[in-house]
């Protein structure tokens, strides 16, 4: 099975590259690639996520994966990358294995904090509780905190029903054990680091340790927000996106 991503606007331009987060897929990206049209935008779907759900999922694959693509679509054209949460994660192990591609990369809400005992809970953890994730009440709890409205709840619901046990292991294991690569020091691209001022504390302090990491990082804290801006307060993310570029 191939990677399934979709691609818009003006294939001319700069390619903007979007990574969704664990347990959504490409579509929580739709109000920025509508307002993007301006430039080359890429929406892929995670491996084990959405149209992707048939692969196997590792992050270390997955950015091997996305290099192949962007190198094929980009061409020589600048790449703009964007990741946020599981996506953000990827984005960083894009830019340790491939440290000079990127010109502009955006960190949304990346957890470098490996969880301790992580890889010892949660396969049993998740055997005892995926019965959870297929009813509605649980998935409507679940969407309210990553801000997912109602307008797009069926998509989210159908593709959580979707999601087999394993998978979701894989995904939470990589998520919870990831740590920031090893050359990223060296990393050249300009890259801004966001996190919500909401979020918890071991989340903001992952994004101080990614700026403490590389000395072409910034950092925002984004006020009054939860993790996910993109979805909770699209307008503005905008608006920090173009600011960044600009």
């Amino acid at each position: 099975m191939e990677l399934y991503f979709r691609e818009s606007g003006d294939m001319s331009a700069p390619l903007l590259v979007f990574l969704h987060g664990g347990g959504v897929s490409g579509w929580m990206w739709d109000k920025q690639t509508e307002y993007f049209q301006h430039y080359h935008c890429l929406v892929p779907d995670l491996p084990g996520h959405g149209r992707s759900s048939g692969m196997a999922f590792s992050i270390a694959g997955s950015a091997g994966l996305l290099i192949n693509l962007i190198e094929f679509k980009a061409k020589n054209k600048p790449v703009i990358l964007i990741g946020f949460s599981l996506g953000a994660q990827i984005a960083l192990q894009i830019l340790g294995m491939a440290p000079y591609r990127i010109e502009y990369a955006m960190i949304n809400s990346a957890l470098v904090r490996p969880v301790p005992l992580a890889s010892h809970v949660i396969r049993p953890l998740i055997r005892l509780t995926h019965g959870l994730t297929k009813l509605r009440s649980f998935s409507k709890l679940q969407a309210r905190q990553l801000y997912i409205g109602a307008d797009i709840f069926e998509t989210y619901y159908e593709e959580t029903c979707q999601m087999k046990a394993d998978t979701l292991v894989d995904i939470l294991q990589e998520n919870m054990t990831f740590q920031i690569p090893g050359n990223f020091h060296k990393v050249e691209t300009k890259i801004l680091v966001t996190v919500g001022e909401n979020e918890r504390s071991m989340m903001r302090k992952s994004a101080a340790d990614i700026e403490n990491s590389n000395s072409n990082c910034r950092s925002l804290i984004i006020p009054h927000v939860g993790h996910g801006v993109s979805l909770a307060q699209p307008e503005l993310f905008h608006r920090i996106v173009e600011s960044f570029l600009d």
